[in-house]
C-alpha cells in the first residue's frame, strides 16, 4: 500500500484560514456588542410610572364660605330738622283738624284785616319764629281756591316778619297765638299784586319755634 504524502501548506491557504478566522473573530465581536447593547438598553428602560394615588378628601381645599348678611344693625341716621316749606312735626288741635271751608268776600279790601275764628291756647307767636301752618286761600271777590296746604296733604313751615313771606302773613301772625285758626283778608298791594287782586286766607297756626 502506497502512502499518501502530506502536502505542505502554501501560503494562500494560510491566508485564506488567517481570514476566516479573523472573520469569525469579528462575527464573535458584532454578536458581542449586540448583545451588550440589547441588555444595556433593556435593563436602562424605566418602569412605568406609577400614578399618584388621590389627594385624600381631608387635603382638598376648603370651599368658600356663603356669603351671609351682616348681623350688626345699621344705626338709624337722626331725623334732621324741618326745612323752610317743609312741615315740622305738631299736634294739631281737635278744632283745627278738619279743613275749613273758605268763601269770598264783597266790595275791596282796602286796608289788611285780621279775623280769629277759633282762639288758640298756646303762646303768641313772635316774629323771627318758624311758624308751622296750614292754609287755604282763595280770591277774595270769586271764593276759588287758588292754593291749599290741605290739598297736598302736609302743613308749610317759614320764618314769619322777616321778609321770607308776604307783607300781609308778616304782619298778621306774630301776636296771634299758637292753635289760633284766623281770616287775614290782605289787599293786593300787601300780596302778590294786581295780578292776583285781593286775597282771603284761612290759616291754622300749629306751631311756631
Amino acid at each position: 500500500m502506497s502512502t499518501e504524502t502530506a502536502r505542505p501548506i502554501t501560503g494562500d491557504t494560510a491566508k485564506r484560514r488567517s481570514q476566516a478566522i479573523a472573520g469569525a473573530v469579528a462575527g464573535l465581536a458584532v454578536v458581542a456588542v449586540l448583545v451588550t447593547v440589547f441588555v444595556t438598553v433593556r435593563g436602562g428602560d424605566p418602569e412605568p410610572a406609577t400614578p399618584p394615588a388621590a389627594a385624600p378628601a381631608s387635603a382638598a381645599a376648603p370651599a368658600e364660605p356663603s356669603a351671609e348678611a351682616p348681623t350688626e344693625a345699621v344705626p338709624s341716621e337722626a331725623v334732621p330738622p324741618a326745612a323752610e316749606g317743609q312741615p315740622a312735626p305738631v299736634d294739631t288741635p281737635a278744632a283745627l283738624a278738619k279743613e275749613p271751608v273758605v268763601k269770598g268776600g264783597a266790595g275791596a279790601v282796602s286796608k289788611l284785616k285780621v279775623t280769629v275764628l277759633v282762639p288758640g291756647k298756646g303762646p303768641a307767636v313772635k316774629a323771627g319764629q318758624t311758624v308751622t301752618a296750614n292754609y287755604v286761600l282763595v280770591g277774595y271777590k270769586t271764593g276759588q281756591i287758588i292754593d291749599s296746604s290741605w290739598q297736598r296733604g302736609e302743613p308749610f313751615s317759614t320764618p314769619i316778619g322777616t321778609g321770607r313771606v308776604i307783607q300781609g302773613w308778616d304782619k298778621s301772625i306774630p301776636g296771634q297765638k299758637v292753635g289760633s285758626r284766623i281770616q287775614i283778608d290782605v289787599p293786593a298791594a300787601q300780596a302778590y299784586g294786581d295780578e292776583q287782586g285781593d286775597l282771603r286766607f284761612v290759616v291754622d297756626i300749629l306751631a311756631a319755634k
